[in-house]
């Protein structure tokens, strides 16, 4: 093995090319490993979606580019970090990309294709990955995360950035004119497995999240935890995730008022107790909630919750849970910042949805990635810098680097692996013993009146 100083911190090209002798000859059967070659990943996927693909057949001349060349270059450019629809031609006509030929067509040809060709064939590509990386995702899920919930999803929406006017389409277009808009994403995001659930796109960026909330649901499992923000607060949204099975976990709005039931715990602002929200006629919710309140230098932290047993769901693991719902901001900083979903390459609406499905497919094999990186290397996943692998897993893994052992056997030399500057809530600590017991008569449960108030902008700070 070539040997590599430790006394200075390298680069990802250093570590790379030091230890490119080194890396395993070994060849492994695909269900072994999660992902050796990303490329070689996408063409496994997308030659399955293949048989099942019908071309339309019309009149006139066959088309030269197959569907899934099409979608393959899309992919590709997308993971090589290339921005615009020039580069997909260029993949395709001028290059061979895979075992694919070079296709005589021309650039317009690929634009016309992208402008006919839907989202289809990239969302049954985005749900076929995502339900091999469920299975093979197994062995490293965070199954300790919440082990009382048969899962823990984060649900939330995100404001696709505009799009630039330099395209020509837009060129005349006033700064600030609503087209330049592309509206929002809503997702369902799976905390244990870092992956997506699911996405849909809403055109109008200022809908208030609520509209699409129970859309959302369909997708999530019943006993499952639901971590939100205070742009989903609202006591009828808590009672139907309550009476739909599921389970909750948001901060408390300022100026709410609630009812307190019953004190497991209070010692000056640490509380922990059940309350029923609002102690007025005329807004009241239906199920009695666990409310619990710790002080932290100058903040007040106060979170509700439908899990009423304290030693179910103790104060310190609400606090370091619901931390956890940043984890859809990440994987949403992900797809826009990192993989380039920032910058469209066109203003069609349905040009920018196919962007945005191939940008998910990509993300979805990164965030796997890095979910199997850190319970191999024994870390946190946000360990393992996405960023850094989004730069040099694209180029490595093309020429068959392993590169999962690479990043875990010099990850921290190469800074792939580094100690997270995500801060872990710390919150006073309550001796189980000292918990008051809940009444056997305690009634839990009164006929709810629920304020129609008008849908409004998000409100995230109050």
């Amino acid at each position: 093995m070539p040997s590599v100083p430790t006394n200075s911190r390298l680069s990802g090209e250093d570590v790379y090319f030091a230890i490119m002798s080194t890396r395993s000859t070994q060849t492994t059967e695909p269900q072994e490993e999660l992902v050796d070659n990303i490329e070689g990943f996408l063409q496994e996927m997308i030659e399955l979606l293949e048989p099942d693909r019908k071309e339309k057949v019309g009149r006139g001349r066959p088309r030269v580019l197959p569907a899934m060349c099409l979608w393959a270059g899309f992919l590709v450019c997308v993971l090589r970090g290339m921005g615009s629809q020039l580069a997909i031609w260029r993949q395709l006509a001028l290059t061979s990309l895979w075992d694919y030929p070079r296709f005589p067509i021309t650039d317009q040809a690929v634009y016309k294709r992208l402008e006919q060709g839907g989202t289809d064939d990239l969302e049954r590509l985005f749900f076929q990955i995502s339900r091999v990386m469920q299975t093979r995702l197994e062995p490293y899920a965070q199954h300790e995360v919440a082990p009382f919930a048969t899962e823990v999803v984060a649900i939330d929406t995100t404001t696709l950035d505009p799009i630039a006017r330099k395209l020509p389409a837009l060129r005349d277009v006033p700064k600030g004119d609503r087209r330049l808009l592309p509206g929002k994403l809503a997702g369902v995001f799976d905390i244990r497995y870092q992956q997506w659930r699911h996405v849909q796109h809403i055109v109008k960026p200022d809908e208030n999240d609520k509209v699409t909330a129970r859309s959302l649901l369909a997708h999530v499992q019943s006993g499952a935890l639901v971590l939100a923000d205070l742009g989903y607060f609202g006591f009828e949204w808590f009672d139907d995730l309550t009476d739909g099975g599921y389970l909750w976990l948001s901060r408390l709005r300022k100026k709410t008022s609630y009812e307190v039931l019953h004190t497991y715990y209070e010692d000056g602002d640490t509380f922990d107790g059940l309350v029923y929200l609002g102690a007025y006629r005329a807004d009241r919710a239906k199920h009695a909630v666990r409310l619990v309140t710790y002080r932290k230098g100058r903040i007040l932290y106060r979170y509700i919750t439908n899990v009423v047993d304290p030693c179910v769901f103790t104060l310190q693991d609400i606090a370091i849970l619901y931390a956890r719902r940043w984890d859809f901001e990440m994987a949403a900083r992900l797809i826009k910042r990192e993989l380039g979903l920032h910058l469209f390459w066109s203003a069609k609406t349905v040009v920018i949805l196919q962007q945005v499905w191939a940008v998910l497919i990509i993300a979805q094999i990164l965030h796997a990635l890095q979910l199997e990186i850190a319970g191999r290397a024994g870390v946190d996943p946000f360990d393992v810098s996405i960023r850094l692998m989004v730069e040099y897993i694209p180029l490595w893994s093309r020429d068959g680097t392993d590169v999962i052992s690479i990043i875990i056997e010099h990850g921290r030399l190469g800074g792939f692996i580094r100690d997270s500057r995500r801060i872990r809530p710390k919150t006073p600590d309550i001796d189980p013993n000292s918990l008051v017991p809940l009444p056997f008569n305690l009634i839990l449960e009164r006929e709810p009146r629920y304020a129609r108030r008008k849908c409004g902008s998000r409100d995230k700070n109050n």
